[in-house]
C-alpha cells in the first residue's frame, strides 16, 4: 500500500484550554488521544507528522458566523453577559460562559481550517483534528457545548478548491448546524447517522429532512434507535452511504468522528464499540478520496480518546485491513489490552436488543431510500 502523508492536528498550546470544570466536555481528550498515539509510536513516521496551526482569523470566521455573535462572545467571555448573549445561547446548561470560550473556539476552528487547507492543496491525503467537531454551532446562536462551528467553516473553505464536498457525520448528536447551513446547497452533500431526534438533542434529522431548492436530495439523515450495536450501525451505513457517495461522488470527504455512540456514554444511548467507528473508517478511507477528521462529543473521556487513537491509526493505514470481528479477541482475552490496547472487546447483544433495534434500522433505511435515493437515480 502507497505511504498516507496524514497530518495531526494538535499543538501543547491547545492544551491550556478548558471548559469549566462541572461541564460534561473535556477538551482535554485530544492530548490524551495524542499522547496514546505518541507512546504506541503511531505520530512519527514518514508518511505522517504532527502539525501546529493558528486561530482562525476573524474574517474567516465570518463566512459562516455574524460579526454580531463574534462580538457578543468576546464580550460573554470577558464578563459582558446581557440579553443578547443570553438571546444567542451563551450561560446556557450546555454553552457555559468562561473566559477562554471564544481564543478556544477560534483555535480549535484553526487547526481543522489548517488541516481543510492542507488537504486543499493536495500537501496530505489525511488530516486529523481530535480537538474539532462543533458541528451545533449556528451563524448566531452557541449550542450544544459548540461555539463555532469549525466542520461549516471546513466546508466552505474546501468548497473554494473542489466542486463537491460530503460531511459525513457519525456522532450521537445529528449534526444541525451544518445541515442547516448547505440546507439549500448541491455542493455540500450533508450525511448524519445520529441518535434519533425523538430522544436526543437537538431533536431534529429525520429522514424526510432531504434539504431544499438546489440541495433537495443532498441533505441525508439517518436516525439510530437507542441500543444500536455495531453490526446494527454497520447494517445501516452500509445501506445509504456507499450508494450516495458512489452517486455524488465527491471530491473530498469531512468526517466527524464524535465518539458519544460510544456503550456507556452518559449523554446518550446507544451501545457501540470502537471497534464500529474502526470499521466506518475503514470504509470511508476506501472510497478513495482525501479525508479531513475531527473528534467532537464523546462524554467517558478515556473512551473517546481511545476510539480516535483507533481511527487514526486506521487513516494512516495501521490495521487497515482488520474488521469488526478482530474485536472478538477481546472477548477471549475478557480485557481491553487488544490490538496494541486499542480496540475495545466485542459487547454481548441480546435477542431482545436486535428485537427493537433491527425493524427500526429496516424503516429508516426504507425511509431513506424512499426520500433520497430516487432524486439521485438510485
Amino acid at each position: 500500500m502507497a505511504p498516507t502523508r496524514a497530518a495531526f492536528l494538535h499543538s501543547p498550546e491547545i492544551e491550556q484550554y478548558h471548559y469549566p470544570s462541572d461541564c460534561p466536555f473535556k477538551t482535554e481528550r485530544a492530548g490524551m488521544t495524542r499522547n496514546i498515539l505518541d507512546g504506541m509510536g503511531l505520530l512519527a513516521g514518514p508518511n505522517r507528522a504532527e502539525v501546529a496551526f493558528a486561530a482562525a482569523p476573524r474574517d474567516t470566521l465570518e463566512r459562516f458566523h455574524t460579526a454580531t455573535y463574534l462580538d457578543t462572545m468576546r464580550r460573554a467571555a470577558a464578563g459582558d453577559l446581557d440579553v443578547a448573549a443570553l438571546e444567542m445561547g451563551f450561560g446556557g446548561n450546555d454553552t457555559p460562559v468562561f473566559r477562554a470560550m471564544y481564543d478556544y473556539g477560534a483555535l480549535a476552528c484553526g487547526a481543522t481550517l489548517h488541516g481543510a487547507h492542507l488537504v486543499a492543496a493536495g500537501e496530505v491525503e489525511v488530516a486529523f483534528n481530535p480537538s474539532g467537531g462543533y458541528h451545533h454551532a449556528q451563524p448566531e446562536a452557541a449550542a450544544g457545548f459548540c461555539y463555532i462551528n469549525d466542520m461549516a467553516l471546513a466546508c466552505l473553505v474546501l468548497t473554494d478548491t473542489f466542486d463537491r464536498v460530503l460531511y459525513l457525520d457519525i456522532d450521537v448528536h445529528h449534526g444541525d448546524g451544518v445541515q442547516d447551513f448547505f440546507y439549500g446547497r448541491s455542493d455540500v452533500m450533508t450525511m448524519s447517522f445520529h441518535e434519533t431526534g425523538d430522544l436526543l438533542f437537538p431533536g431534529t434529522g429525520y429522514p424526510r429532512d432531504i434539504g431544499t431548492g438546489d440541495g433537495k436530495g443532498y441533505s441525508v439523515n439517518v436516525p439510530l434507535p437507542p441500543g444500536t450495536y455495531d453490526e446494527a450501525f454497520v447494517r445501516a451505513f452500509e445501506g445509504v452511504a456507499p450508494p450516495l457517495v458512489k452517486a455524488f461522488d465527491p471530491d473530498v470527504v469531512v468526517y466527524e468522528v464524535g465518539a458519544d455512540g460510544l456503550a456507556g456514554d452518559p449523554l446518550a444511548d446507544l451501545a457501540l464499540t470502537n471497534n464500529l467507528y474502526a470499521e466506518l473508517t475503514r470504509q470511508v478511507t476506501g472510497f478513495g478520496k482525501p479525508v479531513l477528521a475531527t473528534g467532537g462529543g464523546g462524554y467517558y473521556p478515556e473512551n473517546a480518546a481511545r476510539a480516535w487513537a483507533l481511527v487514526w491509526s486506521i487513516l494512516v493505514g495501521e490495521h487497515a485491513h482488520d474488521t469488526l470481528q478482530v474485536g472478538l479477541g477481546g472477548v477471549m482475552l475478557e480485557s481491553t489490552d487488544w490490538q496494541g490496547g486499542l480496540r475495545d472487546r466485542a459487547l454481548a447483544t441480546t435477542a431482545e436488543q436486535r428485537q427493537a433495534v433491527d425493524p427500526a434500522i429496516d424503516q429508516v433505511l426504507e425511509a431513506v431510500r424512499t426520500h433520497v435515493f430516487p432524486l439521485h437515480g438510485l
